[in-house]
């Protein structure tokens, strides 16, 4: 079994701080002081790397920030590639476990969709959902594909907000690294969504301030 190792970066500043390219910097300010087990590789002991993570402080409480990231139709304002979404029932009102949303995508020229379900609803705390189906006009192939989780923990004038990918598509690993070379154009799906995360996370506290 492979041993996982922790790597700990120094306060204000992570991996991600030293690229030059400012599209992969959050920047100083609210970065969490670790990254997950092999955050600068996309396998630990030859094993694709299923889960990836970051965080940033944001000016603004927990329960602000739980009542933007907890409405999906506000996700394309911050997600790189995320172009809008459709909950099932919004007459129900708020965000509940067990919520349906279909979501619509662009990566360069590719569309695809996605029916997604909320798995954790705790305001000013936690939101998370899974990604069950997806299809190009819409998502009819049910098949398990990643969950994502906000966690929200209040920090001196405002949050920390730490997002998280996780890989659940039961594939072998050469066949889920042959596809996500395809699909990213050279990355596999854990390096590309470190990157999207980050990128989100910037967005986000361009929208809300850094405290």
């Amino acid at each position: 079994m492979a041993t996982l190792s922790l790597r700990l970066v120094p306060p204000h500043r992570t991996a991600l701080d030293s690229n030059p390219d400012p599209a992969r910097r959050i920047g100083d300010r609210g970065r969490s002081p670790h990254e997950y087990p092999g955050a600068a590789r996309d396998t630990v002991g030859g094993v694709r790397l299923r889960t990836v993570s970051d965080s940033i402080d944001v000016a603004a409480s927990p329960d602000e920030v739980y009542a933007a990231l907890a409405d999906p139709t506000r996700m394309a304002q911050w997600s790189p590639e995320n172009t809008g979404a459709v909950v099932a029932d919004p007459k129900r009102g708020g965000t509940y476990v067990g919520m349906t949303f279909v979501g619509t995508n662009r990566r360069g020229g590719a569309r695809w969709s996605t029916r997604c379900v909320v798995t954790a609803a705790e305001p000013g705390r936690r939101f998370a959902f899974a990604v069950r189906a997806i299809g190009v006009g819409r998502p009819i192939l049910p098949t398990p594909i990643a969950s994502w989780e906000y966690r929200f923990e209040p920090v001196d004038g405002g949050t920390r907000v730490t997002e998280t990918w996780t890989d659940d598509r039961p594939w072998p690993d050469a066949l889920a690294a042959a596809f996500d070379k395809v699909a990213t154009r050279g990355s596999l799906f854990a390096d590309f969504q470190r990157r999207n995360i980050a990128r989100t996370l910037a967005s986000l506290q361009r929208d809300l301030g850094a405290p």
